[in-house]
C-alpha cells in the first residue's frame, strides 16, 4: 500500500508542514476579520500593522499550499515553474515581512517601496537563470539574497535604535511599546529563511519550520499587544529653538502657547504642583497641552537639559514613591511596594522596578531593606 511506502519521517514532516501552513492562515483570518482584540482587550493596535501582519501570514499560508501542489503534481525542481514559485515566494514573503516590521516602528511612517525596488535585480537575475542555467548565476542570486538580508538587518538595527530614542523622548510608560526582542527574532528568522531557500539539509528545514511556528505566535502576540502610539512626529534633538508655530490652541486646553523661557515655570505649576506626572500613560503631547505649550518646544526643553521626557517623568515618580514609602513607614502601616508603584503612576511593577534601579542604582527590594535598617 501507498502508506507503507511512505517513511515515518516523511509523514511527520508532512504533519509539521501542514501545521505551519494552517496556523498562519488562521492568524491572517483572525487579524482581518476580528475587530476586537482577543489577546489584550484594552489595547488598540495600529491598523496598518494588523494589515501588514495579516498579509505576511496569508502569503506564508499560500506558499505552503502552492509548494504542496507543486510537489504533488510536478516535483520537477529544475523546471521553470519551480523557479517562478521560488521567485514569487521570495518577493511576496520578503515584502510583506518588511512591511510588517516597519509598521511596528511608529516614530514615523516608513515606506516599503525601497525594498520592492531592491527586489528588482533578484527578479531579473531569476529571469536570466530561467533561460541560461549557470551555477555561477545561481551563486550570484544566493549572494544577492544574503546581501539584501544583511542590508535590511543593518537598517532595522538603526531604525529600532531611533524608535527607542523616540519612545524615551515621548512616553513615560514604555510597557509593551518596545519591539526590539520581536524584531531580533524576526530578523534571525528571515536569515534562516534565506538559508532554507538555498539549503537541502532536512535537519535545517525541520528547524526552520519549527522556528516559523514560534515566529507566528510571537508576531501575533506583538501585533495585538502593541498599542497605537498617537504622537508620530519625530522631533530632532537640538537646542536651536524651532520656528514659531501658528497653530491654534487645542480644544483640550484654553491656555495659550508659551515661549520656551516659560516652560520651567509652567512645568512647576501644572505638572509638579498638580502631580500630573502620576497620570498613567502620560505622553509628551498631553503634558505639553496641559502646561500650555507645544510638543516641539517641550521636547527642545528636555533636550537642552540633557534628559529625555521618560527620564524626567520617571525621576518625579521615583521621588514620589520614596516620599510615600517614608510616609507609610512612619505611620507604621504595612508597605506594599506594588501598590505604592501604582500610586506613583506605574501600570506595571516590572517597569517601575527597572526605572527605580536606573534612578537609585539598586533594586527596590535592596533599597527598602537598606532603608529599614
Amino acid at each position: 500500500m501507498l502508506t507503507e511506502q511512505i517513511s515515518t519521517e516523511l509523514i511527520l514532516f508532512l504533519i509539521l508542514y501542514g501545521i505551519t501552513g494552517v496556523v498562519p492562515a488562521i492568524a491572517a483570518v483572525y487579524l482581518l476579520l476580528r475587530r476586537g482584540n482577543a489577546f489584550a482587550p484594552d489595547v488598540t493596535p495600529p491598523v496598518r500593522l494588523r494589515r501588514w501582519a495579516a498579509a505576511f501570514f496569508a502569503v506564508s499560508a499560500l506558499a505552503h499550499v502552492w509548494w504542496l501542489l507543486f510537489s504533488l503534481y510536478s516535483g520537477d525542481w529544475n523546471s521553470v515553474t519551480c523557479l517562478l514559485l521560488a521567485m514569487l515566494d521570495c518577493v511576496l514573503l520578503f515584502t510583506t515581512f518588511a512591511g510588517m516590521l516597519l509598521a511596528m516602528l511608529q516614530d514615523r511612517r516608513r515606506s516599503v517601496w525601497p525594498f520592492l525596488v531592491a527586489m528588482i535585480p533578484f527578479v531579473l537575475l531569476m529571469g536570466v537563470y530561467m533561460v541560461y542555467r549557470s551555477s555561477l548565476l545561481i551563486q550570484i542570486i544566493a549572494a544577492y539574497l544574503l546581501l539584501l538580508g544583511l542590508v535590511f538587518t543593518l537598517y532595522m538595527v538603526f531604525a529600532i535604535s531611533r524608535y527607542g530614542r523616540w519612545l524615551n523622548d515621548n512616553y513615560a510608560d514604555l510597557e509593551n511599546k518596545k519591539v526590539w526582542l520581536c524584531q531580533v527574532v524576526a530578523l534571525v528568522s528571515m536569515l534562516l529563511f534565506v538559508l532554507y531557500v538555498l539549503s537541502t539539509d532536512m535537519v535545517l528545514i525541520w528547524i526552520i519550520h519549527i522556528v516559523g511556528l514560534v515566529l507566528v505566535g510571537l508576531l501575533l502576540w506583538r501585533v495585538e499587544t502593541l498599542p497605537e502610539l498617537v504622537d508620530t512626529i519625530a522631533v530632532e534633538e537640538t537646542c536651536t529653538p524651532p520656528a514659531q508655530e501658528t497653530s491654534q490652541p487645542s480644544p483640550l486646553t484654553s491656555k495659550p502657547f508659551n515661549l520656551p523661557s516659560n516652560i520651567e515655570q509652567q512645568l512647576q505649576e501644572h505638572c509638579l504642583d498638580t502631580k500630573l506626572y502620576l497620570q498613567h500613560d502620560l505622553t509628551l503631547q498631553q503634558l505639553a497641552l496641559a502646561i500650555g505649550t507645544n510638543r516641539s518646544y517641550l521636547s527642545q526643553y528636555f533636550s537642552c537639559k540633557g534628559i529625555t521626557y521618560n527620564a524626567y517623568i520617571n525621576d518625579l515618580r521615583i521621588q514620589y514613591f520614596i516620599s510615600r514609602y517614608q510616609e507609610v513607614a512612619a505611620a507604621g502601616q504595612p508597605i506594599v511596594a506594588q501598590q505604592l508603584a501604582n500610586e506613583s503612576g506605574y501600570h506595571s511593577y516590572s517597569t517601575f522596578s527597572l526605572a527605580f534601579k536606573q534612578r537609585m542604582g539598586q533594586s527596590v527590594t535592596a533599597w527598602m531593606h537598606d532603608t529599614a535598617k
